[in-house]
């Protein structure tokens, strides 16, 4: 028997943006304002801690050398392999994004705010765009998110390259927007932007 209506999600706006734009940084400020919050980069490591259920699936396509000795994800590895071959990189996001995509829908179903931020960062490449009433892009230049991702993580320069050219190209991320944030300034530079957008999708929830 039926369990009664679906309870109607709340207002929804897709947050991305490409690897080093500040989408958590982004996120965080619309959390402090009471914004809901899922980021799927966050479930994606819930479901690949050593008792997580993507790691038996990972393993088994990727073979042992993907964990660490105490059972951990060894992600550097994974991304070397992953961005090395293309054919790897669709086995993993095979696994992965279908997962990732599940968990944040039952996450949005039983989220109690006026409107929910869902940080996707591959949104469009996957089409998750649907499950959105609008879209924000963080934006920066390609200069930006290649010093940012190299100063955070020790990746060298071309393998930065690597990650943002499996990614949607800037002005088409751009353009399929329908709200931007420049992250390109300074930390203080972000405030207005996310008081003003705030706002706007309080009015849009009808909060």
């Amino acid at each position: 028997m039926p369990n009664g209506p679906e309870r109607i999600r709340p207002y929804t706006v897709a947050l991305t943006g490409g690897i080093g734009s500040g989408k958590s940084t982004v996120a965080q400020g619309f959390a402090e304002l009471g914004a809901g919050v899922i980021d799927t980069d966050a479930i994606a490591h819930e479901l690949t801690t050593p008792q997580g259920p993507a790691i038996a699936p990972i393993l088994a396509a990727f073979g042992p050398m993907i964990l660490s000795a105490e059972g951990w994800l060894d992600r550097a590895c994974l991304r070397r392999i992953v961005f090395a071959d293309p054919e790897a990189r669709r086995r993993l996001e095979a696994i992965l994004h279908p997962m990732i995509e599940r968990v944040m829908l039952e996450r949005l179903q039983s989220l109690n705010a006026d409107y929910v931020l869902l940080v996707i960062p591959l949104l469009f490449e996957t089409g998750q765009e649907r499950h959105a009433d609008r879209v924000l892009v963080v934006d920066v230049p390609e200069t930006i998110q290649v010093a940012r991702v190299m100063a955070r993580s020790g990746l060298s320069a071309e393998e930065v390259q690597r990650i943002i050219a499996v990614q949607l190209p800037r002005h088409e991320r751009i353009a399929r927007a329908h709200d931007l944030i420049d992250n390109s300034g300074a930390p203080q530079d972000l405030e207005p932007q996310i008081q003003r957008l705030h706002a706007q999708y309080l009015r849009l929830a009808g909060a």
